[in-house]
């Protein structure tokens, strides 16, 4: 029996493709969405084949936002949606002095209002059909902490975090739960959003010794889709090794104490 059925973003590739494996082992039916279209087909077949679920590829660009209010329609009526996982994101990094208004715009348009017209219409045909169907959006842990070459991305997750309680307040009347997923560094297959090995080794200096798993957000992801979180909503769920709770990498600011901490006046 399917645990249910769930609609994911950027399930070609990434975080978005790890999320997709962990919700098929556990029993979901999967409709992925991405650009890359030949690369969707394949995982998703794989992912088929694998874990014997329902895989339903839907190809398109999100930046396009008839496409992004669109695909969740498309996903509905092959059967109902119990879970959309906003997790398609693009980080292009580019200096601060030459981000444009169109990159911005590109930015913006993929990692928050497609998340915001996919969910809206989820929230109308869940409300019309008398469902309540549960949303996690993949935000970062980029929106409260910038990096040279993350303007547009930063503020487009912080954003993605105030859609996530927004959202939540509005559509708690309907039982409609969203929440988001914050992660850290993971190093991931990725053509989309690629790095280097010295970008990769600075960000994988974590609390938690590494390293980060991308199965460690699928399971954060199912859990907020699943009836165990059903008092959780409006709220993000950090998953990155304990970084955002501080590092170690500092040393200590002084051996000891001074004499002054400890309330001892020296002698002149």
């Amino acid at each position: 029996m399917s645990a249910g059925h769930a609609v994911v973003t950027g399930a070609a590739s990434g975080l978005g493709a790890a999320i997709v494996a962990d919700l098929a082992e556990h029993g979901w039916d999967v409709t992925g969405v991405d650009l890359q279209a030949a690369l969707l087909t394949e995982v998703l077949d794989r992912t088929a084949e694998t874990w014997g679920v329902t895989t339903t590829a839907i190809a398109g660009d999100l930046a396009d936002p008839d496409f992004a209010a669109g695909f969740v329609t498309t996903a509905w009526k092959r059967r109902a949606v119990d879970g959309l996982v906003n997790a398609a994101g693009i980080y292009p990094a580019i200096p601060f002095l030459e981000i444009d208004a169109a990159r911005w715009n590109r930015v913006q348009a993929v990692n928050v209002v497609a998340p915001l017209l996919a969910t809206q219409q989820l929230a109308r045909l869940a409300v019309a059909a008398g469902t309540s169907p549960a949303i996690v959006n993949i935000a970062s842990g980029a929106a409260t902490r910038a990096r040279p070459g993350t303007a547009h991305y930063s503020t487009s997750k912080a954003a993605l975090v105030m859609l996530t309680k927004a959202s939540a307040i509005e559509l708690a009347p309907a039982g409609i739960r969203v929440n988001a997923v914050a992660p850290g560094f993971f190093a991931v297959d990725s053509a989309v959003n690629p790095v280097t090995d010295e970008y990769l080794a600075l960000l994988s200096q974590t609390v938690l010794p590494g390293p980060a798993q991308p199965r460690f957000i699928g399971s954060a992801v199912r859990f907020l889709l699943g009836a165990d979180a059903a008092w959780i909503s409006g709220d993000t769920i950090a998953v990155d090794g304990g970084s955002s709770a501080g590092t170690r990498s500092l040393p200590q600011h002084w051996a000891a104490p001074t004499e002054l901490q400890s309330g001892t006046t020296p002698e002149n």
